[in-house]
């Protein structure tokens, strides 16, 4: 019984460590592909999410618990504006240099969430959180399509909101 037992332990070894040589071959041919952030970019993020998800929050629970539009949002606004990233940065940044009731895009955002405040930050870390937002995709809230599509069922509009959203007059390009 004992030779048995013995006979099946080798066995079951070598099984298993033959096992393990034809993974250890596989895992040879397999390729990493590693994605390539640059530091630049990360930085950026960076920037990006310090200095602006404390109000435009990717976190919140729905539309009524935002202090400000969610950034996805502006970037949409934006774009329809500003196609170029030259003018689309100089746009961002303007606002947030100066943001100013009658310079609004967002003229129903502003009708909810007034003005967003004067902030204090580097013309040249606006600048980068700018160009961060026009070439990368933005996070979402988890409700935000549903309500985009609520409050633009026949596209944006252009300052012609009701004060819950960016308007729905349709924007031709």
């Amino acid at each position: 019984m004992k030779f048995n037992f013995l006979l099946f332990a080798i066995i079951s070894i070598f099984l298993i460590s033959c096992d393990n040589k034809k993974a250890d071959d596989k895992r040879k041919d397999v390729t990493v592909v590693e994605a390539t952030i640059s530091k630049e970019t990360t930085d950026d993020y960076i920037l990006f999410k310090n200095n602006c998800y404390a109000c435009h929050s990717v976190t919140a629970k729905s539309h009524d618990d935002i202090i400000a539009p969610p950034m996805v949002a502006v970037k949409k606004r934006y774009m329809v504006s500003y196609k170029t990233k030259e003018e689309f940065v100089d746009a961002m940044t303007n606002w947030v240099i100066d943001p100013k009731e009658e310079n609004a895009l967002m003229r129903g955002a502003v009708k909810q969430f007034k003005v967003m405040p004067k902030q204090s930050f580097d013309k040249d870390v606006i600048v980068k959180i700018a160009k961060y937002i026009f070439e990368n995709e933005i996070e979402k809230p988890e409700w935000f399509e549903s309500h985009f599509e609520e409050e633009h069922p026949e596209g944006m509009g252009n300052g012609q909101g009701s004060g819950r959203g960016m308007g729905n007059k349709k924007i031709n390009n």
